[in-house]
């Protein structure tokens, strides 16, 4: 029995996902690692050739795309976490950080997610990847703010403490998020605020993902609590 790692996420994180799974394929993790998007319909994957098919989704956090969207057009697969639920990930947090402000107990570090008001998962993933900041950094603060929920992402300069902060996106490629809405909000061109960039094609997001197959094989089903429900394409 074949079995199939199916990369889905929108439109931008297409190049950043065939990183990921050109490497997924170097490291034989399974018979087929594909790469879908909104735009190439993951519903046309043959299932006599593609086996078990366990969808990644390429997202931060759970969303409406994650949770509703996928399954809807994927009903027959196994559906994982979305990649930025992983532990993993606060490595590569952690370091685009650190590439552009060393920690220091008078540096801050902010996360800036998208967030998503129709439920609390979002939210909660990007609060437990600063958990994790706060754990393995030396970083005298680790904050959070948001483009859609409170704390917002305009207010988040005037909230930050330390004598030097490093804004992270957490965000799994470049978007219109990461290059226009998020610096507009922070006002990056005032100085006093350094950019970091978003997730990207870390390694550390390749063993997040690779961790999530394993997860799933592991318990013989789905990770993520989602209902096969007709595609809605919101975020």
């Amino acid at each position: 029995m074949t079995d199939t790692l199916l990369l889905v996420g929108r439109t931008h994180t297409r190049d950043v996902a065939r990183i990921h799974a050109d490497r997924l394929r170097a490291r034989d993790v399974a018979d087929r690692v594909s790469v879908a998007t909104y735009d190439d319909d993951p519903a046309e994957i043959d299932p006599d050739t593609a086996g078990t098919v366990y969808a990644v989704p390429m997202a931060a956090a759970p969303d409406r795309d994650t949770t509703r969207s996928i399954p809807g057009v994927l009903p027959e697969a196994r559906h994982c976490e979305p990649v930025g639920t992983s532990p993993a990930v606060a490595r590569a947090l952690a370091e685009r950080a650190r590439e552009t402000l060393p920690a220091a107990p008078d540096a801050s570090l902010a996360l800036v997610a998208f967030g998503d008001s129709s439920g609390p998962k979002s939210r909660r993933t990007t609060e437990q990847q600063a958990d994790r900041l706060r754990e393995t950094t030396a970083y005298g603060e680790v904050t959070t703010a948001y483009l859609l929920q409170n704390p917002a992402v305009e207010c988040l300069r005037y909230n930050l403490s330390g004598e030097r902060a490093v804004v992270v996106p957490f965000f799994l490629a470049a978007a219109e998020e990461t290059e226009r809405a998020i610096p507009e909000k922070l006002e990056l061109d005032r100085g006093g605020l350094a950019y970091a960039d978003p997730l990207g094609d870390h390694e550390a997001v390749t063993d997040a993902i690779e961790a999530e197959l394993a997860k799933a094989r592991a318990i013989g089903s789905g990770t993520a609590a989602v209902s096969p429900l007709a595609a809605d394409g919101g975020r």
